[in-house]
């Protein structure tokens, strides 16, 4: 979404300099998809967990080439179905699926758990399947297997560089010479993979000390987990995980923020 991101970013009066910093890329061998299809059929798990809408379809998808749509939406609705946050919901609904627990926002692996929790559900040795979204969340299957569950991964899709890294490169190399005042992060992906740049372009210490000098803003708590994981700051989170809110609420604050955060450096 570069052009609407770029557009946002001019109307609150920004210069933008947005860069492609993902891809995503099906596994070419969905190994994994279709195995968890054959312990499905068998009735197998209890519960399936359901990350993300772009996962969900796809993981379909894979099913269809081995299974009718009804058969494996059948064996689905067997079990217990939960859902972290809007987008797998659509897709659940697009098939006539109801989740029996849909997490709300910021839709965390914390809050996905609290959920669990409040529903009493007795874990203990309960078969459950994770759809994953590119990366692992080890918090997330260790929360679960914590409380006695026995975790399946069902990992769906990958998140690769760009083909063409050129563009990255350089807004990291910008970052890292200081010419940018604000730097939005919109998914926890890219932060991985603006570090790997970092890394090639002269080194990650290089990349933190610059943005101790730059606004730092993360689109979501998910998204701020992970650059306070590798020691990166975060300076604001919008009220609302939407791109629009996030480039208008950053960019009503930014000045002030900028102003504060290099007089204490």
């Amino acid at each position: 979404m570069a052009e609407q991101m770029t557009q946002l970013i001019e109307r609150y009066g920004g210069c933008p300099l947005v860069a492609p910093s993902m891809r995503e890329v099906p596994l070419e061998r969905n190994t994994d998809v279709l195995r968890f299809g054959e312990r499905l059929m068998a009735g197998e798990f209890v519960m399936v967990i359901l990350l993300t809408g772009v996962g969900t379809r796809f993981m379909l998808k894979v099913l269809d080439q081995r299974w009718p749509r009804e058969q494996t939406l059948a064996a689905l609705g067997k079990t217990i179905l939960v859902v972290r946050g809007p987008k797998p919901l659509a897709v659940l609904r697009e098939n006539a699926l109801q989740p029996a627990i849909a997490v709300p926002e910021p839709n965390t692996w914390r809050d996905l758990v609290k959920a669990l929790d409040e529903r009493a559900l007795a874990l203990q040795g309960m078969y459950v399947a994770v759809q994953e979204y590119g990366v692992a969340n080890p918090e997330l299957l260790q929360a679960l297997e914590a409380r006695g569950a026995i975790v399946t991964r069902v990992p769906v899709y990958q998140w690769m560089l760009p083909e063409d890294t050129g563009p990255l490169r350089k807004a990291v190399r910008a970052l890292m010479e200081g010419e940018a005042d604000v730097v939005l992060f919109t998914n926890a992906v890219q932060v991985e993979h603006v570090l790997q740049m970092a890394e090639q372009e002269g080194g990650t210490a290089r990349l933190r000390t610059a943005l101790g000098r730059t606004v730092v803003s993360a689109i979501g708590p998910i998204v701020a987990e992970r650059l306070r994981a590798h020691g990166l700051p975060v300076d604001f989170e919008p009220s609302h995980s939407k791109m629009g809110i996030h480039v208008k609420e950053t960019g009503e604050r930014a000045a002030g923020m900028l102003v504060n955060k290099r007089g204490r450096s």
